[in-house]
């Protein structure tokens, strides 16, 4: 029997394979453990695995003066060639653990609340409070004034307790941004960065173990020129994308089985993505690819409505 022949990758593929970041990562020591908040990391996880955030920037580095090459081949015609792309940042958000750790009360609750063996997800995240509520007790209605103010008065700690741990969960906002410039003007990446740590010192200092799982980049990636030359009209190479990636270590063990790990490393792999100007006779090929294309977008949409963002250039490609 002759085995069948693998198929090659899409153009599109290709494309997500050399615009993924690859940066060092460093076990976090044992006594540090205990300073997690424990909504992201459970207590029981024996290795904690992060990356620092200044690491990643790094890796943007000679990407945002040069540009990343990303092969591409055109099946019908058989040409190849490589088209460079420059990354600028489209929009960012980080959360920091906000919990303070001299207020231990709290620690017992949110061990009764929050399964040890369980990991906090994108899917999960806005389960969370629900859960919560349906947790919480409820008064039978009675026509005493006393009684249903006592009600009231439960409801309203219960109310406090549930905006706390919702607070835990997201933890607190330290930086947020989103481009609104016309690409024509905008800077490469690694020195938006540079601007914006003027600002925000702590972003050349965070790890991802420091950051919840609400934490994410997405960066817009431009075509700037192929190689070489001539081959194919502008216009079939003109395609700009979107990818969308998390910052926070709690997703690592998710990731695992998909994230082609090498020792000492991790590919920050985009969880979304959003086109504008595709064609898809250029970067998809088959069903299967346009089904990856269309998951892709909706993971987007679905992590954006659920952080409750308004995200210009994701809703700009998506009005085009």
């Amino acid at each position: 029997m002759v085995a069948g022949k693998e198929t090659a990758p899409s153009n599109f593929q290709r494309f997500l394979h050399h615009t993924t970041p690859v940066v060092p990562t460093h076990l976090l020591p044992k006594n540090e453990k205990g300073k997690l908040n424990k909504l992201w990391y459970p207590i029981e996880r024996e290795e904690v695995e992060f990356f620092n955030l200044s690491d990643l920037w790094k890796s943007f580095d000679e990407w945002s003066a040069y540009g990343v090459g990303v092969p591409i081949k055109m099946d019908i015609t058989g040409e190849s060639f490589v088209q460079y792309y420059v990354p600028h940042l489209s929009a960012i958000q980080i959360f920091t653990n906000n919990k303070n750790r001299e207020e231990e009360g709290r620690d017992d609750e949110i061990d009764r609340w929050v399964k040890g063996d369980s990991l906090i997800s994108s899917d999960s995240m806005s389960d969370l409070s629900d859960n919560y509520s349906e947790n919480v007790s409820r008064s039978e209605c009675c026509s005493s004034e006393e009684v249903i103010d006592h009600h009231h008065h439960h409801h309203h700690q219960h109310q406090q307790q549930q905006d706390e741990i919702e607070n835990d969960i997201l933890g607190s906002l330290y930086l947020q941004f989103f481009e609104i410039d016309s690409p024509s003007i905008r800077i490469p990446l690694m020195d938006k960065i540079l601007d914006l740590s003027e600002n925000y010192p702590e972003l050349m200092n965070l790890r991802s173990v420091d950051l919840s799982p609400a934490s994410w980049i997405a960066i817009s990636w431009y075509p700037l020129y192929h190689i070489p030359r001539g081959i194919r009209p502008i216009k079939d190479l003109s395609t700009n994308f979107l990818t969308y990636h998390t910052l926070s270590s709690s997703f690592e063990e998710e990731k695992e089985e998909v994230k082609e790990t090498i020792t000492g490393e991790i590919r920050l792999d985009a969880f979304g993505v959003a086109s504008y100007k595709m064609n898809g006779e250029v970067w998809v090929s088959g069903r299967m690819d346009r089904e990856r294309l269309f998951s892709y977008w909706s993971v987007a949409d679905s992590w954006l409505k659920q952080l409750k963002v308004h995200h210009h250039d994701y809703n700009y490609y998506l009005g085009n």
